[in-house]
C-alpha cells in the first residue's frame, strides 16, 4: 500500500513537472519528434516495400519455373530433346528463386549473397527459354525471370547504396 503511495506522488510531480513546461516548447518538440518519426517511417515503408516486391518477383519466378519445368518435361517426353538444358535451367532457377524469396522476405543476412545469385540464375533461364521463340509458355518463364532479375539487381543495388 506504501509503494502505491509512493507511485502516485511521483507519477503526480511527474505530470506537475510536464505541464509546467511551457507550451510553445512542448508543442515545437513534439512537432520535430513528429515529423522525424514520419521521415524513419517512410524511409523503412519504402525499403520494406522494395524488399516484399523483390521476395514476391523472386516467388512468382519460381512458380513459372516450375511450371516451365514440367512443360519441358512433356515437351522430352515427346522426343523434343532440346528441351534438356531449359528444363534443368528451370528447376534450378526455381529451387534459387524459392530460396531467394525466403531470405528476401525475411531480411536474412544472406540477401545480397542470394539475390546476386537469383538475378545470375534468372538471367541464364531466361536466355535459354527466350531461344525457344514459338512457345508461349517459354515466353512467359522467360519474362518473369527478367522481372525477377530486374527486382534482385534493384535490391542488391539499394543495399549497396545503404552500405556505402
Amino acid at each position: 500500500m506504501v509503494g502505491c503511495r509512493c507511485f502516485a506522488a511521483l507519477f503526480i510531480a511527474f505530470l506537475v513537472c510536464v505541464n509546467d513546461l511551457p507550451a510553445k516548447d512542448n508543442a515545437a518538440t513534439n512537432q520535430k519528434g513528429t515529423q522525424q518519426l514520419e521521415k524513419t517511417h517512410d524511409a523503412h515503408s519504402e525499403h520494406s516495400d522494395m524488399i516484399m516486391s523483390c521476395a514476391k518477383a523472386c516467388s512468382d519466378c519460381q512458380l513459372a519455373c516450375d511450371s516451365c519445368a514440367a512443360h519441358c518435361l512433356s515437351l522430352l517426353a515427346v522426343g523434343k530433346t532440346q528441351h534438356v538444358k531449359t528444363l534443368q535451367l528451370c528447376d534450378d532457377c526455381a529451387a534459387v528463386c524459392a530460396a531467394s524469396a525466403q531470405i528476401v522476405a525475411r531480411h536474412g543476412p544472406l540477401t545480397n549473397v542470394i539475390c546476386t545469385a537469383c538475378a545470375d540464375a534468372c538471367n541464364q533461364c531466361a536466355v535459354a527459354c527466350e531461344t525457344m521463340k514459338d512457345d508461349a509458355h517459354m515466353k512467359h518463364c522467360a519474362a518473369e525471370c527478367r522481372r525477377c532479375e530486374k527486382a534482385c539487381r534493384t535490391m542488391t543495388a539499394q543495399a549497396t547504396e545503404h552500405n556505402h
